[in-house]
């Protein structure tokens, strides 16, 4: 979302006996690993294209992973799903991953991270209108009042100054990708399948990279040029390590541990994010940055049920 959102259906956790200290592991992989992320977008685009990098990084990953799963007797979706996987693709991975590469050039890595965070804003309005439901709660309303003054504080102060622009583009990039990821994650829990859960995933990567591919092309994003040993590396971290390894371990996380536990890296992964960002590649890290980002945090806590 990340940037790394998980694509998988929500799944049950079923009541076999594998030990809980292997779902512990893979939920700790995809926190510790998906709060890397950003960084790792935003040093690979400094020397690759940001649609072109991230159109490779999945198409490769699917494409592993469905050769993988099919030397292990794994059956792909029948072709009559490929066009629910393809949506599934575009919204989680195209809108919801290429938009935050894109923003990263302008939004710092540990920034884009906080404001991803508020995807569950984007979700609970998404689920009034598809639901209709009733009123909100007066915990949840007063969770994105809360919300909005923690983003205004974030963001508000660059917005004016003189890289204004740029930055608000970012920033507008980032509700893009969270817009993306919740009407994915919506569409994905009323047509989602709850069985064969990683082929699934494989085409979802694969049906994403073609399409930031396809956007790469579109708006001429040059196919060559002099890349730096720093930027292939993150790439290939991305691309192994963020796709194939973490997406793995959340599909494992999600089978055996309550989807409650399992949705908590949502809170890790934007303190390791803005960790990262301020070590590695010396991002501001301002008081008023901080306060701002508990503050959304703690809106999204208010927010989510």
């Amino acid at each position: 979302m990340s940037g790394e959102h998980p694509v998988i259906p929500a799944l049950a956790p079923p009541s076999g006996t594998r030990p809980l200290s292997r779902a512990y592991l893979a939920w700790a992989i995809v926190c510790l690993v998906w709060g890397t992320t950003y960084l790792g977008i935003r040093i690979a685009i400094e020397t690759i294209p940001p649609f072109l990098m991230a159109g490779v990084r999945w198409t490769v990953a699917g494409s592993v992973l469905l050769g993988l799963l099919k030397l292990r007797g794994a059956a792909i979706p029948p072709r009559s799903t490929w066009k629910m996987q393809a949506l599934f693709g575009f919204l989680l991975i195209g809108l919801g991953n290429g938009a935050v590469v894109w923003a990263e050039q302008s939004v710092p890595s540990g920034l884009a991270a906080l404001l991803i965070a508020v995807t569950p804003f984007w979700m609970t309005g998404i689920e009034r209108v598809m639901r209709r439901a009733g009123p909100l709660s007066a915990r949840r309303t007063l969770g994105l009042a809360v919300g909005f003054v923690g983003v205004a504080l974030l963001v508000w102060p660059e917005i004016e100054s003189e890289r204004g622009t740029g930055f608000l583009a970012g920033v507008v990039a980032t509700q893009i990708a969270a817009l993306g990821w919740a009407l994915g994650s919506n569409f994905s829990r009323a047509h989602g399948e709850s069985e064969d859960v990683l082929p699934a995933v494989a085409l979802q990567m694969l049906f994403g990279g073609l399409f930031m591919l396809a956007a790469s092309v579109a708006v001429g994003e040059p196919v060559s040029g002099p890349v730096s040993v720093r930027s292939a590396l993150s790439m290939i971290y991305l691309l192994f390590v963020g796709s194939i390894v973490a997406y793995t371990a959340y599909a494992y996380a999600l089978r055996h541990l309550p989807l409650t536990t399992v949705s908590m890296y949502a809170y890790i992964t934007p303190v390791i994010a803005v960790i990262l960002g301020t070590v590695v590649l010396a991002e501001p890290l301002s008081s008023r940055i901080l306060v701002a980002g508990a503050i959304v945090l703690v809106s999204v806590v208010m927010v989510k049920d």
